[in-house]
């Protein structure tokens, strides 16, 4: 059953009440397809209306949302196959962010990305998607392995951001984040990301340094998070709702501003609704700029990249 988010109370009531109706009609001999065609065409346009016009705080919610796609879904409706590579030869294996060969339609990719998980157990494993200095070192393998074999990377975002914890900080957060996006700088070979759900602060960047940038329509990419934020300039976070608006985290504000090089768009409804839509549409998304990428050198891959992210700011 899907969990839907305050804002969609209304949408809740009206869907709910269809349901109730039909399961009504499968139990009565009372004729109310009428009705229940009426109430599904005011839910329609209801859900249509609604996600036409969310606030930049809203998208942050859907962004969240529990049921959206995660990594190991990309992978099933991405990949023809998909080869996990753990580990970064140093300390431990981080499961907050996962990579491996993979094929995309044929493509050879070094496919990875962060995991946060789908139940309780799992998000705890997968530290919610928030990655340790071991996960950005598993990165940094795995895309000298693709520079190494001449394949593209395709790397899937969706983090609040990088672990905080003193442990982290310890064995050098910072630097296996400045180094990660180093790396990312100087492949030669394309790198095409997505951000699929949360793109948070350098916990986002360090594998999002890519030749194209693409963006699903409800996703959110920020320096810090709306409550982050609002708690340094606020002193509160009850002011999220504001700093999201004044961050421009949203697809659209970050096209504008040359972050993002493409918006996918998502199912009505948002990519929860419907997955497999919302993963079949980043798939054709993600081959077209492969294709387009394999059109250009090594050296024109690197200059392309390094270009981008100089004139951004």
């Amino acid at each position: 059953m899907l969990t839907y988010l305050d804002f969609e109370k209304p949408i809740a009531e009206l869907e709910t009440k269809v349901a109730e109706l039909r399961e009504t009609a499968n139990t009565s001999e009372i004729d109310i397809d009428a009705e229940v065609g009426r109430l599904e065409a005011k839910s329609s346009k209801l859900l249509r209306d609604t996600y036409a016009k969310l606030t930049p705080w809203q998208k942050a919610q859907v962004a969240r949302h529990p049921e959206r796609p995660h990594f190991k879904d990309y992978v099933a409706g991405l990949a023809d196959d998909f080869m996990p590579l753990a580990g970064d030869r140093s300390f431990a294996d981080d499961p907050a962010i996962v990579g491996g060969l993979a094929r995309i339609d044929g493509r050879r990719v070094m496919l990875l990305g962060h995991e946060k998980g789908e139940d309780t157990a799992s998000r705890l494993r997968h530290n919610f998607g928030m990655a340790k200095p071991e996960g950005y070192r598993k990165a940094i393998r795995l895309m000298r392995l693709a520079e190494q074999f001449g394949i593209p990377v395709v790397s899937l975002v969706d983090t609040p951001g990088a672990f905080p914890g003193v442990q982290a900080e310890e064995r050098g957060q910072a630097e296996a984040i400045a180094r990660s996006t180093e790396e990312c700088l100087n492949l030669t070979v394309p790198i095409v990301a997505a951000i699929v759900g949360e793109g948070g602060s350098g916990g986002a960047v360090a594998i999002a340094t890519a030749n194209r940038v693409l963006m699903f329509e409800h996703a959110v990419y920020s320096v810090i998070s709306p409550e982050g934020c609002a708690s340094i300039l606020w002193r509160t976070a009850d002011k999220a709702a504001d700093a999201a608006e004044a961050m421009k985290i949203t697809a659209a504000d970050l096209q504008a501003l040359g972050v993002v090089d493409r918006i996918v768009e998502e199912p009505l409804g948002g990519a929860q609704r419907d997955p497999d839509a919302a993963i079949g549409a980043l798939k054709g998304a993600l081959i077209e700029e492969l294709d387009g990428c394999s059109k250009l050198g090594p050296n024109e891959l690197r200059a392309q990249r390094r270009a981008k992210y100089l004139a951004i700011g």
